[in-house]
């Protein structure tokens, strides 16, 4: 199964430049707990990934307000992404790879072009379960959760 048919195709985002507030309001509208920071400008180039834990410790660490710190010093760099033509498993590697439970998707250009979420994985192996011979299975959904949870050395 390929990444597109199980993406989150409306994707928010966020800006370098923006303030942690911003993104924190975004994580809250979207009813999710990361985006993807596209790079500034109109571009939907995918330049890092921040969290809503990433902006709770920064702003304590920092002791300012959300209003005052930007989204360029909380959000992690070097963000793995994978593109819509992938398979799931290969996805699934990225994930176990980096410890990370959400993929952003982009295209052959390298525009956002969505997010895959190990959540979105687990619901098709549960919907594939009952299936002959499923593509995804939840013995694969578990061994990737335990990669990603497995404390880091």
């Amino acid at each position: 199964m390929l990444v597109k048919n199980l993406m989150t195709k409306s994707v928010t985002c966020c800006k370098p430049g923006d303030t942690l507030d911003v993104a924190a309001e975004r994580l809250w509208r979207s009813d999710c707990g990361a985006l993807p920071v596209c790079a500034s400008g109109d571009s939907r180039t995918v330049v890092g990934m921040v969290t809503d834990r990433d902006i709770c410790m920064h702003s304590h660490f920092n002791h300012r307000p959300l209003n005052e710190l930007m989204v360029e010093g909380a959000m992690s760099h070097g963000v793995k992404t994978c593109k819509l033509s992938d398979d799931v498993h290969l996805a699934e590697q990225i994930m176990r790879s980096g410890s990370i439970r959400r993929l952003p998707v982009v295209d052959d250009s390298g525009t956002l072009a969505g997010i895959v979420s190990l959540a979105d994985i687990a619901r098709e192996a549960a919907k594939q379960g009952h299936s002959e011979i499923p593509e995804i299975t939840e013995t694969e959904v578990a061994s990737t959760l335990s990669a990603i949870c497995s404390p880091r050395a």
